[in-house]
Order: structure tokens, then C-alpha cells, then sequence
């Protein structure tokens, strides 16, 4: 089969890296990738927004199977553009269509379909201007902290978490003001759950589903958990607490009730289920569905997957998802992201990589670098995914760190307490 992969960071070289070792693929193309991709196929210059121009090199080239892997696209409609060309419909798309798209495209939405469906959420109120002193009286009814989300895409910038009533009352303008753009014409007042979070995969074909692992992330920039959020600065795979009794609670009460609300509600959704739970006192709570992998969770989740993915995929385009077996690798899988100096915010690209070609214990994920001039360079906020097996999470970080002391550009930063909060509670 001829594979595209449509996106540029550590999630979309993941799964290339794992496609890549399929038995069933020809052609790999990743567009427009970055350096790390390019050595598991062909990157392609291409605009993943531009759908037409996406769909002829589609048609071109005899892709099989489209794999998106950012949100934008999905939720922008590219599974209903392919499905709406008659030329197009032998090309599978891996993500849901924009209807399905809507669980991470629309914060509201998703509380709703969750409350509609009975899975377990925060209690939330969903405001706009008109009703902003509804927003105001709810927020009074509410413990601190308050937890304030934009309704659409704000590029995971869109939470805030306010521990003072008169502040959040004020942001709350600010959001509907347009303080996250278009994202937060709408916000949603949620709960502020008090727990440990952790995410869960699963792959469906709009009928049957397979669990994937589950993860782990680090969102702040600082160690001990503290400064502003990132895209993430570390993952780790499996969570200790998240043992069989709670995965069977998120299978029960979170991931069936969602697939047969879907079915109930008319929408064909195929592709991946992202779960952003909080493990409350033992038992799961969503606080968001995304359409997609996570990353840097990707950077985990597949080094663990022992089956062929792109067999998966093929059950999803046969719609006989039920028939494939999910194999998982039982070692611990810990990244580490190695960042641009400055970042979560101004920071410098361009920055030539060194130590890259003296990598043994680990597998280097490129996440925002380019090909300049023959050599890798810095290319973005996060630029590498270090990932390491281990018998358990001390021993995957100590090969993670170990491998990150080697690699090194100008300004570069990684956290160095990555599982911090959970190797205490790691059985040894």
C-alpha cells in the first residue's frame, strides 16, 4: 500500500516510523514531514489545509491510505472533501469527518454529546456574550479554582485556570471579547476536578474499536510541574495507576457509551479516539475528547504497539477492525522533548543540531527541525522526542537523559524530572 502522512511534528514521525516497519507498504510520503521523517520516506511539499492540492497528489501518486495527523485539517472537513470526490473515495482517510471532529473542534459540543450519553465530565455551563451574567451567577456557584475554556481551536493556548472569583469573572470577558479570536467567541465554565490526569487511545472503525496504550504527558515548561503550558514536554507509557480495574472503568464507562453515542447520533467516525481523562478518586473523567493522536503521547503509544499499524488501518478502510489483534510491548516507554530556548514563547530557529548520529539507547523523534544545507536545524518550540524502553521508568529516563546529554544546538532545554510524580508509585 502507498501511504500519506499529513503533518510535520514528533506525532506524525512516530507513526511514520512505525508504518515503516509494515511488511504491507510500498510508498511512504509525509507532507511536509521534517528531517527526521525524510529518512523513512519522502517528504512533500505540500499545504495540509489545501485539500485540493492534497487530493491530487493523492490521486497521483495511488495513496491508499491518508493518515492526518494534526486536528486543524479534521476538523476543517478533509475526510468530507475526499469523501465528496467521486476520484477520491478509494483513498482511506485515517480521521474523522468533520462532524466527528467536532468532539475536540467545539468544546461545547462535546460537553454536550457527554451529558447527552452519560460519560462522566465536570459540571459545565457553555457562555456567550448574550448570556454572560448566567456566566457570571455560575461561576459564583462554583468552588476555585475556575477552569475557563474557548469553545474552538486555540492551539491548546485556550484554558485558563483561575484561582480568584473577581479575576475569572474579568477573563471571562476577556475570552468572549476575543482574546483567543474566533476559538473563544463561545467559552465553556467547567469544574476544576482535583486528580491525576492521563490520556487513553483507542482506534476505531466506527463499529468496533482496539484500546491502545495509555499515557502520560507533561504540559508546564518548568520542573515540579510549574510555569506556562507547552504542547507537552514529556510522556510516559503505561501509567502505573492506570492498571486493569481503571482501564475496564474507561472501557465501561467512557469509550463504549462514546462509540454507540456516535452511532446513535448519525456519525460515521473512523480513526483515532484521544481521551483526556482525570483519574478522580479511582474513577475516569473526561476533559476532552481530541480526533487525533496527542503528542508527545504518540512518541510512547507507538514504540509500544507491537502490532502493524497499517493493518489496523486496512480494518478500518474494511470496516473489519474487530478481526485485528493489538499486540502491546509490556516495557515502559518514556520521551523526553528537547526544546528552543525561549520557548513556550519567543524563541530562535534555525539552530544546527550535533550528536544526533551517536544515538544508541534511545529513538530520536524529530518533532520541529528541517534539512538546511545537508544538516538538521531547529525548526520550531519543540524539536526533539528522545524515547527510550526500560524495565520500568527510572531505567527508560536514565537512557533518555543519558541520550540527551549528547545532543545539543544553541539555547536548547529539556525538563529534567520528566515521571517524577509516578516512579513512587511504580511496582519495581
Amino acid at each position: 500500500m502507498n501511504v500519506l502522512v499529513l503533518g510535520s511534528g514528533g506525532r506524525e514521525h512516530a507513526i511514520s516510523w512505525k508504518l515503516s516497519q509494515s511488511s504491507q507498504l510500498d510508498k511512504l510520503f509525509i507532507a511536509p514531514g521534517n528531517a527526521g521523517t525524510s529518512a523513512l520516506g519522502t517528504n512533500v511539499d505540500l499545504d495540509v489545509m489545501d485539500f485540493k492540492a492534497v487530493g491530487q497528489f493523492c490521486l497521483d501518486n495511488e495513496i491508499n491510505v491518508a493518515v492526518v495527523g494534526p486536528e486543524a485539517p479534521l476538523v476543517a472537513g478533509i475526510h468530507d472533501y475526499f469523501a465528496d470526490m467521486p476520484e477520491l473515495k478509494g483513498v482511506t482517510i485515517i480521521g474523522p469527518k468533520k462532524a466527528g471532529a467536532q468532539l475536540e473542534g467545539s468544546k461545547e459540543f462535546s460537553k454536550d454529546f457527554m451529558a447527552r450519553y452519560n460519560i462522566p465530565t465536570a459540571k459545565y455551563l457553555s457562555v456567550e456574550k448574550k448570556n454572560l451574567a448566567e456566566g457570571k451567577a455560575f461561576l459564583e456557584t462554583m468552588k476555585a479554582p475556575y477552569v475557563l475554556k474557548a469553545d474552538g481551536l486555540a492551539a491548546g493556548k485556550g484554558v485558563l485556570i483561575i484561582e480568584d472569583l473577581k479575576e475569572a469573572k474579568k477573563a471571562l470577558e476577556t475570552m468572549l471579547n476575543g482574546q483567543f479570536g474566533d476559538a473563544s467567541k463561545k467559552v465553556v465554565i467547567e469544574q476544576f476536578l482535583d486528580g491525576i490526569e492521563v490520556s487513553c487511545f483507542a482506534i476505531t472503525d466506527g463499529r468496533s474499536y482496539k484500546i491502545l496504550p495509555s499515557a502520560k504527558d507533561y504540559k508546564r515548561i518548568g520542573e515540579g510541574d510549574t510555569g506556562l503550558n507547552t504542547g507537552g514536554m514529556g510522556a510516559i507509557s503505561p501509567v502505573p495507576f492506570a492498571n486493569r480495574e481503571f482501564i475496564d472503568k474507561v472501557d465501561n464507562q467512557v469509550i463504549i457509551p462514546t462509540i454507540k453515542g456516535l452511532i446513535a447520533d448519525g456519525i460515521d467516525y473512523s480513526g483515532f479516539l484521544f481521551f483526556g481523562l482525570m483519574c478522580v478518586k479511582g474513577d475516569p473523567y473526561v476533559i476532552e475528547y481530541n480526533c487525533r493522536m496527542g503528542d508527545p503521547e504518540t512518541e510512547v503509544v507507538m514504540p509500544r504497539l507491537k502490532s502493524d499499524l497499517l493493518e489496523l488501518f486496512e480494518g478500518i478502510a474494511t470496516g473489519t477492525l474487530s478481526e485485528r489483534d493489538v499486540e502491546i510491548d509490556p516495557r515502559t516507554a518514556v520521551t523526553v522533548m528537547m526544546v528552543s530556548g525561549g520557548y513556550p514563547e519567543a524563541y530562535e530557529k534555525g539552530k544546527a543540531i550535533s550528536g544526533l548520529n551517536n544515538v544508541s539507547e534511545s529513538t530520536v523523534f524529530h518533532a520541529g527541525t528541517k534539512e538546511q544545507g545537508g544538516i538538521p536545524v531547529s525548526n520550531g518550540g519543540r524539536v526533539l522526542a528522545v524515547t527510550s524502553y526500560g524495565k520500568n521508568i527510572d531505567d527508560a529516563l536514565k537512557k533518555s537523559y543519558g541520550t540527551l546529554e549528547n545532543i545539543s544546538f544553541e539555547g536548547a532545554y529539556y525538563r529534567k524530572d520528566i515521571g517524577f510524580d509516578l516512579e513512587s508509585t511504580e511496582k519495581k
